[in-house]
């Protein structure tokens, strides 16, 4: 069996494994060991010391540690060591830590439940106001977390009941609150990004600047569809009565927006503004939004140690995590590279004579499969890798191949059978909420993620206008 076709069988092994459910982070180390062994091995390096201690007549204990030192002389062990300190030392995932912790502090400080209130008061008048309001909530707290899940959870327990007592249909606030929560991967300051800078090369600084206006384009698409919605199909969402949302004076309104919607805003804007102004790179704007995060939950008196212990420990599992999958992934598409397995992918692409309209489509067609059994983190640091040596040959832009990426992950999210966003809030809601209403919610905001690719395809400054504004071209 020739290396390449070693480099394939790992890769599919790997996917078959995965699917069986093996955790992904192990078996990324485990396969790049196994099959590293295979790729390095080298018997004259192996048994050079056995050689040497057996020629100078050592007893037998020396000859048997020597003999199992022998085993373990193989380089695949150097690569992992080295891959490990590379990635720990790396310090563009510095920032993964901090913007944790400061989603994790404003998750547990009740300011999101102060959020979605007073923006429900402030939108009450627009079609479909409480769910204009939830996508709002929605949005912001995704870009202060980038944790899919916790903001579906608790969106899920806080919005989602008031919509039903409101009397909305349950399939549209389901597929609201599953939208609104997967934002957060694409508004900077996003994670995925972080991770996808670490993975591409990419400045960073210029993948938040890029991401901007697209991100903003998808929830203005979603906000758009609901009130649209909302006006034409009113029993969808009939207007909130006076005992639901009470009529307040102007004043107290403003002063309700002032204390619990601007300060979460400033915060997120502050630390946006600090890396797009070139004030701070990410990970010290990320220091000033874990700082901020508990300055927030301290004034508004929601800071307790229970709730510090738990958005540590939170915030060191979640990184532990993406670092085990850092150092995987590293050390299974070196030995994948070193067999031939990424000459062979790039072979087979240039073969097909594709433009490069068709290898995109290809390569968000092949994501967008990658996003049922996977999730984000895996499709970035694993798959996205074997697409980026092909983007210099079709004369894509990694930067904007990138953004393109992270629009097409929200899709991962909302389409069944492996849509989690749907899993997250089936998790929380009322029993009455069927999990196929969820996913039939989800189907009209997976329109409009279709939409704003097509719309960056075919209006390319949306992604490019800030970084060449900022930054030049």
């Amino acid at each position: 069996m020739s290396d390449p076709v070693v480099a394939i069988t790992m890769l599919g092994l790997f996917l078959f494994m995965v699917l069986l459910g093996f955790p992904i982070a192990f078996t990324l180390m485990a396969m790049g060991i196994a099959f590293g062994y295979y790729a390095y091995f080298d018997e004259g390096r192996m048994w050079r010391a056995y050689e040497r201690a057996v020629n100078a007549d050592a007893d037998q204990l020396t000859l048997w540690q020597t003999w199992i030192d022998g085993l373990f002389n193989n380089r695949i062990f150097d690569l992992f060591i080295n891959q490990t300190f590379s990635v720990m030392a790396n310090e563009v995932l510095t920032a993964i830590p901090l913007f944790l912790f400061m989603g994790y502090i404003v998750e547990r400080a009740n300011i999101v439940s102060r959020l979605f209130s007073t923006l429900n008061v402030a939108a009450r008048n627009i079609p479909g106001s409480m769910g204009v309001a939830a996508l709002i909530t929605c949005a912001l707290f995704a870009t202060a977390t980038g944790i899919v899940g916790a903001v579906v959870t608790l969106m899920g327990l806080l919005a989602l009941p008031s919509m039903l007592k409101a009397r909305y249909d349950k399939s549209f606030a389901a597929g609201i609150i599953c939208a609104g929560g997967t934002l957060g991967i694409l508004i900077p300051p996003s994670i995925m990004l972080i991770v996808y800078a670490a993975s591409s090369g990419v400045s960073i600084v210029r993948l938040y600047a890029g991401a901007l206006l697209p991100g903003l384009t998808l929830a203005g698409l979603y906000l758009i569809y609901v009130v649209v919605r909302a006006k034409l199909q009113p029993e969808l969402a009939p207007k909130p009565t006076k005992e639901e949302v009470p009529d307040m004076p102007l004043g107290k309104v403003l002063w309700l927006l002032t204390t619990s919607f601007l300060p979460l805003a400033a915060l997120i804007l502050a630390v946006l503004g600090s890396i797009l102004g070139g004030l701070a790179t990410p990970s010290e704007a990320a220091s000033i939004g874990a700082l901020g995060g508990l300055v927030l939950a301290a004034a508004y008196r929601s800071l307790t140690w229970q709730r510090l212990r738990e958005s540590v420990y939170l915030t060191l599992r979640t990184t532990a995590m993406v670092c085990w999958l850092f150092v995987g992934s590293y050390t299974f598409s070196s030995v994948f590279s070193y067999l031939g397995g990424e000459h062979i992918v790039a072979e087979f692409v240039t073969s097909l004579d594709l433009s490069p309209l068709m290898f995109l489509l290809l390569a968000q067609l092949i994501i967008f499969l990658l996003g049922w059994p996977l999730e984000w983190s895996e499709i970035i640091i694993i798959f996205v890798p074997i697409f980026l040596p092909l983007l210099p040959i079709f004369g894509i832009d990694p930067l904007f191949f990138g953004i393109l990426v992270a629009l097409n992950l929200q899709t991962s999210f909302l389409t069944p059978p492996m849509a989690m966003s749907a899993y997250y809030l089936k998790g929380i809601a009322p029993p009455e909420v069927k999990l196929t209403e969820i996913f039939k919610g989800c189907m009209p905001f997976l329109a409009m993620v279709f939409v704003a690719m097509i719309l960056m395809y075919t209006v390319p400054d949306i992604v490019y206008y800030l970084p060449n504004k900022l930054y030049g071209s």
